[in-house]
């Protein structure tokens, strides 16, 4: 990953036990379709996964622990692929 960061011990878990790959989250992070900020001030960066059937895959960083930490990952559900 460009971005220096390290993952969470929950973001490593979650790596094997919903088969998202490194690569999926380092291009999320790197070139993100978009960006958001949660109430909690933790950056969301959203990215289609054509591989994985053009879902979003949305990495949950905190941006305020050095180096930044990658708290979780997941593909939202919530967000529609355009067709």
């Amino acid at each position: 990953m460009n971005v220096e960061c390290e993952l969470s011990r929950h973001a490593r878990d979650m790596l094997s036990e919903r088969a998202i790959r490194v690569e999926w989250v380092s291009r999320a992070l790197n070139s993100p379709d978009r960006t958001e900020v949660g109430e909690d001030y933790n950056r969301h960066y959203i990215k289609a996964i054509p591989e994985f059937g053009g879902r979003y895959l949305r990495v949950v960083v905190n941006p305020r622990h050095v180096p930044v930490r990658i708290v979780t990952f997941f593909f939202d559900r919530r967000i529609r692929t355009s067709t």
